[in-house]
């Protein structure tokens, strides 16, 4: 289901995905609004469910996760009691950073963020161990071009 927000709305979400740091007066003077309008549009997007708290960006590299793997699931199973399962044994693994059901020729992606080669094959051995799954194919990056980029709102 679609929101209706409007332009003020946008301009608030585009400015906050590109610096969530900004004080409620920094944000309020780039959407040319008053602090008491900008807060009680920003409780509003709140109560609507469209913005959900804020979050850091961490340079994955300077903490050294340099390897960034798509790791392409196809499965026999498709109850909804084994995507339950499945979801939680999936959301045990901190490594695991996006998760998806997709369509096409496999049936989940996720994406693996951690150190190096071996750090990944213990999140595989983590991830195979816990639900029966048909095929596991892994996609290594080899440069990383666009990531994190804001919603185009």
């Amino acid at each position: 289901m679609t929101k209706s927000i409007d332009q003020i709305d946008r301009a608030i979400l585009r400015t906050l995905q590109r610096d969530g740091s900004l004080s409620q007066r920094d944000l309020a003077d780039r959407v040319g609004l008053s602090q008491n309008a900008c807060w009680r549009r920003l409780k509003a997007l709140e109560e609507k469910g469209i913005l959900r708290g804020t979050r850091a960006e961490v340079d994955r590299l300077q903490l050294d996760l340099g390897l960034v793997v798509f790791v392409m699931l196809r499965t026999r199973h498709h109850s909804s009691e084994w995507l339950d399962r499945f979801r939680r044994h999936v959301l045990t693994i901190p490594e695991v950073v996006d998760f998806h059901r997709i369509g096409g020729d496999y049936d989940y992606q996720l994406k693996v963020v951690t150190r190096d080669m071996a750090s990944y094959d213990s999140v595989y051995q983590r991830l195979i161990s816990g639900v029966e799954l048909d095929s596991v194919t892994s996609y290594f990056a080899m440069e990383t071009l666009a990531e994190g980029r804001p919603l185009p709102v």
